[in-house]
């Protein structure tokens, strides 16, 4: 009776440290600029919802990606705020990569702060730069 208890012992204190090794090993350290929080402002410019087949429902119009440029440029050409954009889930639509790459690629072109809301309520901005290859390409060349 007596090795039972002491083998459950032994195997509740192996069990404890292999917990203790397992989260010894979990913890890597994020590179800084990934880590840098959003500052999420108190209200937004435009909000934009996710819909169906890769496009965007602004004030009740199904837009493209084109279309949303454009709308988003023709507001700022009309000196309206469109400093912010905040893309939520919609009704029967959840918020696609495809949604994220759209929205990115217009905020960088237009130079704007984009967000998008996920289910849970979370804000989170979305970040967009040009691939190495892309900023080679733009730099201009030095002639002999």
């Amino acid at each position: 009776m007596r090795n039972v208890s002491n083998l459950r012992s032994l195997s509740a204190v192996l069990v404890f440290l292999a917990a203790v090794l397992l989260s010894a090993c979990g913890g890597r350290a994020v590179k800084g600029s990934l880590a840098q929080p959003a500052v999420v402002p108190a209200g937004f410019d435009v909000t934009i919802v996710a819909d169906k087949d890769n496009q965007f429902d602004l004030d009740g119009a199904p837009l493209t990606e084109e279309d949303l440029r454009s709308a988003l440029r023709y507001r700022k050409d009309q000196n309206l705020p469109v400093a912010s954009v905040l893309m939520k889930r919609g009704e029967k639509e959840k918020i696609k990569n495809e949604h994220i790459i759209a929205l990115a690629r217009i905020a960088y072109q237009l130079n704007i702060k984009a967000y998008i809301q996920d289910k849970s309520g979370e804000i989170s901005e979305i970040r967009a730069q040009l691939k190495e290859s892309d900023e080679n390409a733009q730099k201009p060349q030095a002639s002999k």
